[in-house]
């Protein structure tokens, strides 16, 4: 009954709900503790080394919190640390994509038409870049802690184009969107696990030693706080986008992931001027909204065309769902009831692109999306929505049979 189908559907779905809970977790403290941050207030007979204090009022209660700068003059009897829910957040979202992406390459993340890759090239390129993209920021960021940090901010807007593009030149543009959010989380939880923590434990350990804390830990991990503030918002539209194909499935794809960080600074820039009581820069959301709409009209401009796959171009792996003996009538069954909506131009009354990229009109198309299919409209009845197209039950069947019957032949 649990088929292996069956139990990475349900995996993969636990998987999601953790990624989703922790990365709530991660992004409410650093909003929190940024806010904090900006809306300290320096006042008289504040203790010595303390930087500034602030009143909340939550719950019921009221909160009288003290910064220190460096470090208080002793080690404090109990220390709340945050860094598991960054932790969790990417090993979550990294298993995510080790079981969506990594095991069903075939069809998430390689694009033969964009570039014709082997499952392990692809997986490789995949991993290696994310190492890559942190060492370069990383080495940014030491070389100029120093410098003028919107400087810095520019550099790595740079670095983040040049990703973006590169995303777009060798996957598929939803596995493109994704991995450049998986670098950028790579980013930020490395700060967390490599420069934020030690850093912190620097300091810890100066502090039980009797020892006067260097500043310049402080300053160096409040840079890198810094930059995970403004990379948070970027990170959830890249992690949402593959639910859009109008934000991955463009040839101007790389464009339309460099201007989301525009977005996202511009943002952060208005809530971080308002907890730090400098000012109300309305006109953040004016530049927001030009950017949006340029993002819009990347959207619908005109598409590069797609060369259509041959079935004797498959990987072998995909290639037997098509080379069944009752694939003939699976591809019939599946293009009269779902291709007037997954299909290049739709023809279904208010369809007016493929949901969620996904096209079922060729049968290399079919044969790709084989689990998928099997999962959504073979062993559940979420498509046809409301089963609009009116699939039988005995079409239902012939699904679940052509998918068992390939897989268990893989088996023996």
């Amino acid at each position: 009954m649990f088929e292996l189908a069956i139990i990475g559907a349900w995996a993969e779905f636990a998987l999601r709900w953790l990624h989703v809970v922790t990365a709530i977790a991660w992004i409410g403290s650093s909003f929190y503790f940024i806010a904090l941050d900006l809306g300290l207030r320096k006042v008289p007979n504040l203790p010595e080394g303390a930087h500034g204090e602030e009143w909340q009022v939550h719950g019921g209660g009221f909160y009288h919190i003290q910064k220190y700068l460096v470090a208080p003059a002793t080690m404090p009897e109990h220390l709340t640390w945050f860094k598991w829910e960054s932790y969790m957040t990417w090993i979550s979202g990294f298993s995510l994509m080790v079981m969506v992406y990594y095991l069903g390459s075939e069809f998430y993340l390689i694009d033969p038409a964009v570039l014709d890759l082997a499952p392990w090239q692809a997986i490789g390129i995949s991993m290696a870049s994310l190492a890559f993209g942190w060492l370069v920021y990383d080495q940014i960021c030491k070389r100029f802690v120093n410098s003028n940090q919107t400087l810095v901010m520019i550099a790595l807007f740079v670095v983040l184009v040049g990703m973006s593009y590169f995303y777009t030149s060798v996957f598929t543009g939803r596995a493109a969107m994704i991995h450049l959010g998986a670098w950028t989380a790579t980013i930020m939880t490395a700060n967390v696990f490599m420069i934020i923590m030690p850093n912190q434990r620097v300091v810890v350990a100066d502090l039980q030693a009797g020892r006067k804390p260097d500043p310049k830990y402080g300053k160096i991990a409040k840079q890198r706080s810094t930059h995970n503030n403004y990379l948070t918002l970027p990170v959830i539209f890249l992690m949402l986008s593959n639910h859009y194909p109008l934000a991955f499935a463009t040839q101007y794809t790389w464009i339309i992931a460099s201007l989301v960080f525009l977005m996202g600074v511009s943002i952060r820039h208005y809530f971080n001027s308002n907890h730090a009581r400098t000012g109300n820069p309305t006109w953040t959301w004016a530049v927001t909204a030009v950017i949006f709409i340029l993002i819009m009209w990347l959207s619908v401009a005109p598409a590069l065309s797609r060369a259509e796959e041959d079935v004797s171009a498959l990987p072998p792996s995909v290639a037997r769902f098509a080379q069944a003996a009752d694939f003939d009538q699976v591809y019939n069954t599946v293009t009269g009831r779902c291709s007037m909506c997954h299909a290049e131009m739709p023809v279904y009354p208010g369809i007016n692109w493929a949901p969620h990229g996904l096209r079922l009109e060729t049968q290399a198309e079919v044969a790709r999306a084989a689990r998928l299919i099997y999962l959504q409209a073979g062993r559940a009845h979420a498509m046809p929505p409301s089963n609009l197209s009116w699939m039988e039950d005995d079409e239902r069947a012939l699904i679940r049979q052509w998918y068992q019957g390939v897989v268990d032949s893989g088996r023996g």
